[in-house]
């Protein structure tokens, strides 16, 4: 309802009450002028052990919204909003089943390009040098010191994509993203997520403009 203008749940009372849609006239909405995203927020540091990963059932929940002109923007906005801010530079760990690499190249060209290390696990990490991405391979943790648990409490990680590789994985990456909530690190579960960060990221990058917008200004254009 914020994004489009329109009250919806007075529309459904209306129909609830015996109206048909014909009744309502013409509903539609043009929001080719702005984008609204909206981010999923829980109380994962209330409870540490619960794997931040999350269900068919609670992707749809959504407590905060960003609104600007292009999706990344809009994007950065919504993980600011959550209290995750996406990082402008620093170091990144990137570490991605081997079913999704195939998606993972402009996502690491990408973050490559805007000037961010890349850290990587040992098989993503040889994935990427593969395909020509500069990167530095880092342990798992059940792999020797320093690990990726390290870096992570010595403040050397400033986001995290990572994807549940598997039953094999399942223990090491759960505790990576405890550990990242634990320290406030943005951290991604999906390609999407990633692929959407690093569109907010370049936008934020291009686009200084922050200033706070109402309803009414999105609305009045």
């Amino acid at each position: 309802s914020k994004v489009t203008g329109v009250s919806l749940a007075h529309l459904a009372t209306e129909l609830m009450l015996g109206k048909t849609l014909k009744d309502l006239g013409d509903i539609r909405v043009s929001c080719d002028n702005f984008y609204g995203v909206k981010e999923a927020v829980f109380p994962f540091n209330m409870f540490p052990e619960v794997d931040p990963v999350l269900g068919p059932e609670m992707r749809a929940t959504g407590e905060v919204m960003g609104m600007a002109e292009n999706f990344g923007l809009a994007y950065y906005k919504a993980e600011e909003a959550s209290g995750f801010a996406l990082p402008t530079s620093g170091n990144v760990l990137i570490s991605v089943a081997r079913r999704e690499r195939k998606y993972l190249l402009p996502i690491a060209k990408g973050i490559a390009e805007m000037g961010f290390k890349i850290f990587a696990t040992e098989g993503t990490s040889a994935f990427l040098n593969e395909n020509g991405i500069a990167n530095t391979c880092v342990k798992k943790l059940l792999e020797g010191r320093p690990n990726i648990g390290d870096m992570i409490k010595n403040k050397q990680l400033n986001l995290i994509f990572n994807t549940p590789i598997g039953r094999e994985g399942k223990t090491s990456d759960s505790y990576i993203r405890r550990m990242a909530i634990q320290n406030k690190i943005p951290y991604m579960t999906t390609i999407a997520a990633a692929n959407a960060s690093v569109q907010g990221i370049r936008a934020v990058r291009q686009n200084a403009d922050m200033q706070p917008k109402s309803l009414q200004e999105y609305h009045s254009k």
